[in-house]
């Protein structure tokens, strides 16, 4: 029920077939117009995800998290257009006030990892694990997940984490209950919980497809549940990537994201959040080689602006996040003009009784870190 409130409250709209007939140089103008027009009244924040023709007039720039809290700072404006997907779009309207109307130029732009964890499946598989384990489980979401997940996290004792605080997060969550459940992304708590010392044996999957646990020996030595969600980005980096890398370019440097596999993040030099790998490229020495392991868009921008080092990404055939780049300019462009013609394309309002729970995961998250 909860997914068909967010369903119903969202106003899908297609973006009309003339906005590709424009030129780059009218489109960029006229971004320029709207902007300076409205002032501090429009605020765009953009993931560091998004091409360079919209990344270029964000107002701020940043992870999911970071840019929904900088959304929420932002008392002064009306409108917050956000450059990113989904579910961030809808974190930053829960966080911010009642008369900010927060926007996503493009509905289509979600987040297959996001994706792979509903509310239905997810209550589904609660119950399945307190039939098995009693009240000893907490649950924690990855902020990569939607509002209602994020809910049902909240309601349950449980909090949100980044890529930056998962660790901070995850010791906490062992102060509350015996084991955790992390959602949707089992990569990053698989990393993250082995990075605390939880041998990988007691750590089990859990499939929301078959609505079973995947695990071999005594489920009483589980002590965390990983729910079998992914990123289709980071998923594509293997260990035959490195292991070419290593015969290939011996002294350059791999530097990965947690949401890549564990072999991957074990094979390679360093492993950390998107801003984690932004700090790490702009401190290196000139000269200094490196194969970064994460969205294209991002390792693009990152050898734009560190031509003092040599700059690759870890899979040569990498493409950018299909979805995260559904927004263009183009998109961005079309939501700009419906605001001056007073009309709302795309608005996302995610309904009270989710925001209260989701809020509460939210919270307990800004307040452990």
């Amino acid at each position: 029920m909860e997914l068909l409130d967010l369903l119903e409250h969202d106003k899908k709209e297609m973006m009309p077939e003339s906005y590709k007939n424009r030129s780059y140089e009218e489109m960029e103008q006229s971004v320029k117009e709207i902007k300076e027009k409205y002032g501090n009244r429009l605020y765009i924040p953009g993931h560091h995800y998004q091409k360079d023709e919209v990344v270029q007039f964000a107002d701020v720039t940043g992870d999911s998290l970071q840019l929904a809290q900088a959304a929420a700072e932002n008392r002064d404006a009306e409108y917050i257009v956000f450059c990113g997907v989904h579910f961030m779009a809808e974190t930053a309207d829960m966080l911010t006030a009642n008369h900010q109307k927060v926007i996503l130029p493009d509905m289509r732009a979600g987040c297959s990892m996001a994706d792979m964890a509903d509310i239905d499946q997810t209550d589904r598989a609660w119950e399945k694990l307190q039939q098995l384990f009693g009240d000893t489980i907490i649950p924690l979401t990855y902020v990569n997940s939607t509002a209602a997940i994020k809910a049902f996290v909240g309601k349950n004792g449980g909090a949100t984490v980044t890529s930056s605080n998962a660790k901070k997060m995850l010791q906490w969550a062992f102060t509350q209950k015996e084991r955790i459940l992390f959602l949707p992304d089992q990569h990053l708590g698989r990393n993250t919980a082995y990075d605390l010392g939880v041998p990988l044996d007691k750590m089990a999957i859990w499939n929301p497809i078959t609505n079973k646990l995947e695990y071999d020996g005594n489920i009483e030595d589980i002590i965390v549940i990983l729910w079998k969600g992914h990123c289709s980005v980071h998923e594509n980096f293997t260990v035959a990537n490195i292991e070419h890398l290593r015969k290939t370019e011996p002294d350059m440097k791999i530097l990965v994201h947690p949401e890549c596999s564990r072999e991957v993040v074990e094979h390679s030099d360093y492993a950390g959040s998107t801003k984690y790998i932004i700090d790490m490229i702009e401190a290196a020495e000139p000269g200094s080689k490196w194969a970064i392991g994460t969205e294209m868009n991002l390792v693009n921008r990152l050898i734009q602006n560190n031509q003092d080092k040599k700059i690759v990404s870890l899979n040569p055939y990498m493409c950018p996040c299909l979805t995260m780049n559904r927004i263009d300019l183009p998109h961005l462009l079309w939501a700009l003009e419906s605001l001056e013609n007073e009309e709302l394309s795309n608005q996302i309002i995610v309904p009270d009784h989710i925001t209260k729970d989701a809020v509460l995961a939210l919270n307990r998250m800004l307040d452990n870190v």
